[in-house]
């Protein structure tokens, strides 16, 4: 392991501010509002920040040899006077906050395969303390997950395993893979915590089998692992050739009412559903359960029969939105048609109007596609109905390449189904909003989220056609999804041309404001910059972006995300890029801000996204103001 550290000490006494003493989730509070409030960085003096201390795990691939690539979007987390972290590697490493030192690490010694997914992939810790004060060792805990689908309980002093927990510190999720367990339930995201309990959604593959384990979310005790109550999204006694439909990103909770929300992703196969069509009620929806008891308190499905992969992908934010001098109980739930569902977190009515509009119809056969979609009519979708039609200097570049492909694909705007002539969609699976959600401003109700404009074609492939296509060929190459089981298999590819350039007009990815209390949006800017052959393409084109932002009392957004593998701070009046520091690679992760003894930290885990771009890298960056004199 490399690590580099400067230590800064600060000569003088700095003024009384509000402190954001730690980064205790994924989110920074299980809320999901990743708001600091921190107050000594601010838009004025916001360009003076620098690069403080960097830590570089080691634990990171290019895929080329024989370790699988490697895909890291880990929040750092912030407690006990400690830094902790997850590697694609899935070790843990707990540093100083100011320093970068490392206090310990811990070796899972876990099989370095892609069992579920095509690279290693890790979206950090999860740090939990006993509810009812206690101390000693294991009262404060980490948690570390497994693509072989188990948990390793930490005791948050030491790094020594938990032997209390699971057997001798290890829980095996994979004790409840039923049924058809084709797959580990794959334990990517860090656990959920709501109070002394871990809620433990899980990743798999539902791209290539048509029937897969059911969705399912099981709450274990923090302590012993042992398992209080588990949900399924999909009736065990479901009548068609489907699965998954599971929770693979993080969860929101509000504690005081005694509520979990799951983002609940689509069932499979992914893009065709003719064995499938009994209803599916939890299927690509937000629900709510009762947090002691796994109860269903109640849903609200978002895509109805999700023949796109449209998973609701990100934790909903919860917020009280100001209204008439009180508040209305509000959870935000972004998705990856770029669409904000804006709902009483209390019972699932909108706060604005949803309305059920006419979609197209599939001409496939067996297929039945839902004839309405939800809509909700605000916040506007961030992403338009349709595309922005074909980019001038692509079609050039390539004699007309983009504009002779659109000709030849299926396009009536939003939802258009799959087809076998290929279909242009947009948006698609690749967002809209990704994992990463947004952040709100808790106290006058501005929500600031980013969004990817990305046109992929879809296109189901007859079952003897598909097998002669891959025969030879290893799954989801080329962009062949099987879909065993079902009729049809399935070629997925992003609208470029030979060239490797957009075929779509810009900007590619955006940065938006919206008023929670009105439902209108405030400002609407292209974000981040595209990198393609060494170059950066104009700041008006914007960037494709998986990663979320953070919002700080003084009004900036701190975010990663873009294809440039930069960093920045925005002003969240207006957009405008205030700050940017280059780091080693995209830094698709949401990043910590907190308070360490009198100074503001901002923390990024910069370790990039083969989606992004092949470029991947180990960095744990801190930047803070310099020292006062």
């Amino acid at each position: 392991m490399r690590i580099l550290a400067t230590v800064l000490i600060l000569g003088s006494a700095m003024p009384a501010l509000a402190q954001q003493a730690e980064w205790r989730s994924f989110h920074g509070d299980e809320m999901g509002q990743k708001f600091s409030r921190s107050e000594q960085i601010t838009p004025e003096n916001v360009g003076k920040l620098e690069k403080v201390w960097e830590l570089h795990t080691g634990d990171v691939s290019d895929g080329k040899g024989d370790i699988p690539g490697t895909v890291w979007s880990a929040t750092p987390i912030v407690a006990n006077d400690t830094v902790y972290i997850g590697t694609p590697f899935y070790r843990v490493i707990a540093v100083e906050p100011d320093t970068g030192k490392v206090k310990w690490t811990y070796d899972p010694k876990t099989e370095l395969k892609a069992l579920t997914q095509p690279e290693l992939k890790n979206r950090g810790v999860t740090y939990w303390a006993a509810s009812d004060g206690s101390t000693g060792p294991c009262s404060k805990r980490v948690y570390i997950g497994t693509m072989s689908g188990q948990i390793h309980a930490l005791d948050a002093d030491s790094g020594q395993l938990c032997k209390d927990f699971g057997q001798g510190g290890i829980l095996d999720v994979n004790q409840w893979n039923k049924p058809d367990a084709n797959f580990p339930l794959s334990q990517l995201q860090p656990p959920t915590v709501y109070k002394d309990t871990l809620l433990l959604g899980w990743a798999g593959k539902d791209w290539v089998d048509s029937k897969n384990p059911l969705g399912s979310v099981h709450a274990v005790d923090a302590r012993t692992g042992a398992l209080k109550w588990k949900f399924y999204s999909i009736d065990p006694d479901y009548p068609g050739k489907t699965g998954t439909a599971n929770i693979w990103t993080a969860m929101s909770v509000d504690e005081q009412n005694g509520l979990v929300y799951l983002p609940v992703s689509s069932p499979s196969p992914d893009f065709y559903g003719g064995d499938r069509t009994a209803p599916m009620p939890y299927a690509t929806s937000v629900t709510a359960l009762n947090g002691d008891t796994g109860a269903v308190v109640w849903s609200r499905q978002l895509v109805h029969h999700d023949i796109w992969d449209y998973d609701i992908n990100a934790a909903p934010t919860l917020v009280d939105i100001p209204k008439d001098g009180g508040t209305v109980p509000a959870l935000v739930q972004t998705s990856k048609m770029g669409m904000m569902f804006v709902l009483n977190r209390l019972t699932g009515e909108p706060i604005f109007p949803i309305e059920e509009r006419p979609v197209p119809a599939s001409d496939v056969a067996g297929e039945e596609a839902a004839p309405t979609q939800p809509y909700p009519t605000l916040p506007k979708p961030m992403i338009a109905d349709h595309w922005s039609g074909v980019f001038k200097l692509a079609d050039i570049a390539s004699f007309g390449w983009c504009s002779r492909k659109a000709a030849e694909l299926r396009n009536e705007g939003r939802y258009t189904p799959p087809s076998l002539q290929g279909s242009l969609a947009f948006p698609a699976t690749a967002g809209g909003m990704q994992w990463g959600g947004g952040t709100v401003d808790p106290e006058t109700g501005i929500y600031y989220v980013n969004s990817s404009h990305v046109v992929q074609i879809y296109q189901l492939i007859a079952r003897a056609e598909y097998d002669k296509l891959s025969s030879g060929g290893s799954e989801a190459e080329g962009g062949l999804f099987p879909m065993h089981g079902s009729p049809y298999g399935f070629r997925l590819t992003n609208f470029l041309n030979p060239l490797g350039m957009p075929c779509w007009a810009p900007p590619y990815g955006t940065m938006a404001a919206i008023d929670l209390k009105t439902g209108k949006t405030l400002w609407d800017e292209p974000f981040g910059q595209v990198q393609q052959w060494g170059f950066y393409m104009p700041e008006s084109w914007g960037s494709p972006t998986i990663g979320g932002p953070v919002l700080t009392k003084t009004g900036l957004i701190f975010i990663g995300a873009s294809m440039d593998a930069r960093v920045r701070a925005l002003d969240a009046k207006t957009g405008k890029v205030l700050w940017k520091a280059q780091v080693d690679a995209p830094a698709v992760s949401i990043p910590a801000v907190f308070d360490y003894k009198g100074r503001e930290y901002v923390l990024f885990a910069a370790g990039g996204n083969s989606i992004i771009k092949p470029q991947v890298g180990d960095q744990l960056v801190a930047f803070a103001l310099p020292p006062a004199k």
